[in-house]
C-alpha cells in the first residue's frame, strides 16, 4: 500500500488527486497539506472537497504528517514546494512535483535535493502531453533547417496564476534545444504595433486565460504554403491526476535522482 500526502489538497488539482486516490486499491491518503491561510484549515479534507468525511485533517505543516507517508504529491506554489522538498529530503520521502512557475535557481535547489531522494518534476503529467513532447522534438528535428516558423499558443482557466504555462515553456525548451538555441534569448511572448518581419529564429509563446478551460496547447510549425499543427486538449483534470498517481508509483521504487514524465512513461 502506497501512503500518499497531497500538498495543495484544497486546490483544483489536489482535490482531483484525492478523489482519484480514494478509488485506488494500492494507495491510501494519509495527509492533506494546505497554506496557513487556507479558510478550511483543520477541517476534514473530504468534507472540504465534497466527498464526505474521510478522517484526514487539513494541516499547514508537512512536518506534522511526513512520517505517515511514502510519497508527497505537490501541486501548490513554488515557495511552498521548496519548503516541502527540503522537509522530504531530510525525512527520505519521495516526491512528485507538479507545481509550475519555478525560477532557474529554484529548479537548481530541487535538483540538489534529488541527490538525496527520488523526485519526479513535471509541468504536465498527462500521458498525451508527454507523448506530444516527443512528437514535437521529432518534428523540430526534421523541420529545423526547412524554413518553418514555430509558434506556441496555450489556453487555461481564468484562475491560473502563471503565464505562459509551464507546459508551453517546456515545449519551447524542447524546440530551442533541438535547434541548438537558448529559449530565453529567442522567446517572444507578445507583439504590438509595427513589429516588422518575423525573425525566423524566434519562438512565439502566447497565453490565453478564459473561463474554465482545463488546458489546451497548440504548437504550429508554419512554412510557406503549408503548416503543421500539433494539438492537445485536456477535457478534465483527472487526466493530470491519473498521471500524478502513475508518477507516484514510479518514484517510490526509484533511486534518488531527478526524473520527469518521460522517464515515468518510458519515452526516453
Amino acid at each position: 500500500m502506497i501512503k500518499v500526502i497531497v500538498s495543495g489538497a484544497g486546490g483544483k488539482m489536489g482535490s482531483a488527486i484525492i478523489r482519484l486516490i480514494k478509488s485506488q486499491s494500492d494507495m491510501r491518503l494519509v495527509g492533506a497539506l494546505e497554506s496557513d491561510k487556507f479558510p478550511s484549515l483543520g477541517k476534514d479534507i473530504g468534507e472540504v472537497i465534497g466527498i464526505g468525511r474521510i478522517g484526514i485533517e487539513t494541516v499547514c505543516d508537512l512536518k506534522k504528517v511526513i512520517n505517515e507517508g511514502d510519497v508527497i504529491i505537490d501541486f501548490s506554489i513554488p515557495s511552498a514546494t521548496l519548503k516541502n522538498v527540503e522537509i522530504s529530503a531530510k525525512n527520505k520521502k519521495a516526491m512528485v512535483i507538479g507545481t509550475t512557475g519555478f525560477k532557474d535557481d529554484e529548479k537548481e535547489k530541487i535538483k540538489k535535493f534529488s541527490k538525496e531522494i527520488p523526485i519526479v518534476l513535471a509541468p504536465n503529467m498527462s500521458v498525451g502531453i508527454n507523448l506530444l513532447f516527443k512528437l514535437v522534438q521529432e518534428t523540430t528535428r526534421v523541420l529545423k533547417d526547412k524554413d518553418f516558423d514555430v509558434e506556441i499558443v496555450e489556453a487555461h482557466h481564468r484562475f491560473k496564476k502563471d503565464a505562459p504555462s509551464g507546459t508551453a515553456l517546456k515545449f519551447g525548451e524542447i524546440i530551442a534545444k533541438e535547434k541548438g538555441m537558448d529559449l530565453k534569448k529567442i522567446m517572444i511572448s507578445g507583439r504590438d504595433g509595427i513589429t516588422g518581419e518575423r525573425d525566423k529564429d524566434t519562438i512565439g509563446i502566447f497565453a490565453i486565460r478564459a473561463g474554465d478551460i482545463v488546458g489546451e496547447h497548440t504548437i504550429t510549425f508554419g512554412g510557406l504554403g503549408e503548416r503543421i499543427e500539433l494539438v492537445h486538449k485536456a477535457h478534465s483534470r483527472d487526466t493530470f491526476a491519473r498521471g500524478a498517481l502513475v508518477a507516484a508509483r514510479f518514484v517510490v521504487r526509484s533511486k534518488p535522482s531527478l526524473y520527469d514524465m518521460q522517464d515515468v512513461l518510458g519515452l526516453k
